[in-house]
């Protein structure tokens, strides 16, 4: 393809910008970049014709969900005939090898994103992953790179049909294990008393297991289900998957010695085998790490605070109250509300005196160090 001149400001376009990664990308370009975003969502909500989107965006970015997304693309290079020639078309979608073959039948550059997360609260994708399969790019080759670093997202580079197979693993298997493990708790449960009566019982794997289901059930369905359904790979991990877990209910049925060792053998020797010893310390010392965090996270003796002013020495002066009323600390974790302000959870040693601690909530209130919450 020949290199074409690209705007020193692209217009960024948006297909499916009522979605919720398309709303963050709407605010990453406008605040971030400081780029302009048109958009269109194919439930209509905006008066901006598909053709004028075409027409109008230098970036076109289908956000849509996977079921309608190559079928979308394949719309818009019809109704393009070519205007799309030097432009750049993305799309960010969990599956990647038919929305990146329904673009490479346009005109357009072409690249297929999958940010593995869902739309964060903070206003960069730091700390996240983003699989990026780069299928043709020439001229917007600088502006992709530039547009990605500003992300700053650690950027995975993959041929669409690989990521799909992996994705098969990383999302399919995991998604799979749980929606399995919250219909079996469905159907077990209330004959325990409940879930509320299962968790003071918890270890820390089962806490772990019920933070992820519980998440996925308070999220959007149909991501989950296109995510088994639109995957073409995942039929053969769900065959290999159902296999072990028939295995393990046949050796525990027919019990006795050998159906341990056979059990032991398959789904725990081999498997140990296979991690490798540097990846097994690694994954125990992650768990214990992860336990000190939820131990932490359930200790009473704690308060949250906002600190308004994000800036060097907040936390410094934050910290300094603690210390002049003579209190101990436990542990400092900082997390993002649903709003996106920056909470520390400050927690304490709980022999601590309760009049220096009301003190120190006090001082931190009234010099506006912060507003403590708890």
């Amino acid at each position: 393809m020949a290199s074409t001149p690209i705007p020193e400001r692209p217009v960024i376009g948006i297909v499916g910008s009522a979605g919720a990664f398309g709303r963050w990308l709407r605010q990453f370009f406008e605040q971030r970049m400081g780029l302009a975003v048109i958009g269109r969502d194919p439930n209509g909500d905006e008066a901006l014709s598909p053709l004028d989107l075409i027409e109008r965006a230098d970036v076109l970015i289908f956000s849509a969900p996977i079921r309608a997304t190559a079928a979308l693309i394949a719309e818009y290079t019809a109704l393009a005939a070519g205007r799309e020639r030097g432009k750049l078309w993305l799309d960010l979608t969990s599956i990647k090898a038919a929305p990146v073959a329904a673009m490479l039948r346009s005109q357009a550059e072409v690249a297929g994103l999958h940010p593995m997360t869902a739309p964060p609260k903070t206003p960069t994708l730091k700390g996240r992953v983003l699989v990026v399969c780069a299928a043709r790019i020439d001229a917007w080759r600088a502006w992709l790179e530039q547009f990605l670093a500003a992300t700053e997202a650690d950027c995975v580079s993959a041929q669409p049909e690989l990521h799909d197979r992996i994705m098969a693993v990383v999302q399919g298997m995991t998604h799979a294990t749980h929606m399995a493990q919250a219909a079996t708790l469905r159907e077990l449960a209330p004959a325990l008393g409940g879930l509320d009566a299962i968790h003071p019982f918890r270890t820390i794997g089962y806490e772990l297991d019920g933070v992820v289901t519980r998440r996925m059930l308070a999220s959007n369905p149909a991501i989950y289900e296109d995510i088994q359904f639109e995957n073409a790979h995942i039929g053969a991990m769900l065959e290999r998957l159902a296999a072990h877990i028939d295995f393990l209910r046949d050796r525990v049925r027919e019990g006795g010695d050998a159906a341990r060792a056979a059990m032991r053998e398959r789904l725990l020797v081999q498997p140990r085998e296979f991690h490798g010893g540097k990846l097994l310390a690694e994954g125990s010392y992650g768990f214990e790490r992860l336990g000190y965090l939820l131990s932490d996270l359930v200790s009473p003796a704690h308060i949250s605070v906002f600190l308004p002013l994000d800036q060097p020495g907040s936390l410094r002066a934050l910290l300094q109250v603690f210390e002049t009323h003579a209190i101990n600390l436990d542990s400092i974790h900082s997390s993002r509300t649903p709003e996106g302000e920056l909470h520390f959870r400050i927690g304490y040693d709980p022999a601590s005196d309760a009049g220096k601690v009301q003190a120190a909530i006090v001082a931190i209130n009234e010099r506006g160090i912060g507003r403590v919450l708890i």
